[in-house]
């Protein structure tokens, strides 16, 4: 770290000193010890206080520090490591639009960022938050049904990795629905008894196809299902 000019320390009070911002980024069960080490070096006036921490929530934060402190809870996922986070922050009674505009710009240097209410971080997190997990799961079963077919295992992972991420940047910049892209895709199945060899006119609808079967197989009631699991978790993390 010193290489790059930052120092460390393994004291929190002396890291947040001389901050302007502090970052608690550790597992929920020792955001407790944190704030109280903080509780005499955090004022009105300096350090911002936010935290990545899953279910601690705002009141908890102003509630075990001084008055009037200024805190900002925050969402991130792990895609930042490579500037894609889908991040979104809430902010708390105390935080001022400088505040504000100050997550905003550290959170936009590692991807998209969004200002929303506080009740919105539990589906938040049930879906960005553990959504990166849902998406790996998918594109590792891609790639084993390309392998399944007969492509070597380091082809199938790219093409099922580069599809994923062109197919979200398509979402993302044509602003269509992915329904309607999905249509796109799709091109009408042969009827029943028509030839389905490979000189055929017929169109064969392989896409289709394969959506039948991920519909057949219940991959939409899946990650629906996965969002709420994750989203209660989250909620009862937080203690409501």
């Amino acid at each position: 770290m010193a290489a790059i000019g930052c120092g460390t320390t393994y004291n929190n009070r002396e890291a947040a000193s001389f901050s302007d911002v502090v970052v608690m980024a550790v597992k929920p069960a020792v955001i407790p010890r944190v704030l109280h080490d903080l509780q005499p070096c955090v004022t009105p006036a300096r350090p911002l206080v936010t935290s990545v921490a899953l279910g601690v929530t705002l009141a908890t934060m102003e509630a075990n520090l001084p008055p009037e402190s200024r805190v900002i809870r925050i969402m991130p996922n792990t895609p930042a490591l490579v500037q894609l986070g889908a991040s979104v922050f809430c902010r708390g009674a105390h935080a001022t639009d400088e505040d504000v505009q100050t997550t905003r710009r550290l959170l936009s240097a590692v991807g998209e960022v969004d200002e929303v209410p506080e009740g919105f971080l539990d589906a938040v997190t049930g879906l960005s938050g553990a959504g990166p997990a849902y998406v790996y799961l998918a594109i590792e079963a891609l790639a084993d049904g390309g392998v399944r077919m007969g492509l070597p295992r380091p082809l199938s992972l790219k093409l099922a990795a580069q599809t994923v991420m062109g197919a979200a940047k398509m979402v993302l910049e044509t602003g269509k629905h992915p329904g309607q892209l999905k249509d796109e895709v799709c091109s009408p199945g042969a009827r029943e008894g028509h030839d389905l060899s490979r000189n055929s006119h017929t169109p064969t609808g392989c896409t289709i196809q394969g959506v039948a079967a991920l519909e057949r197989n219940g991959l939409r009631a899946a990650f629906i299902s996965a969002v709420h699991d994750a989203t209660v978790k989250s909620i009862e993390t937080s203690g409501k």
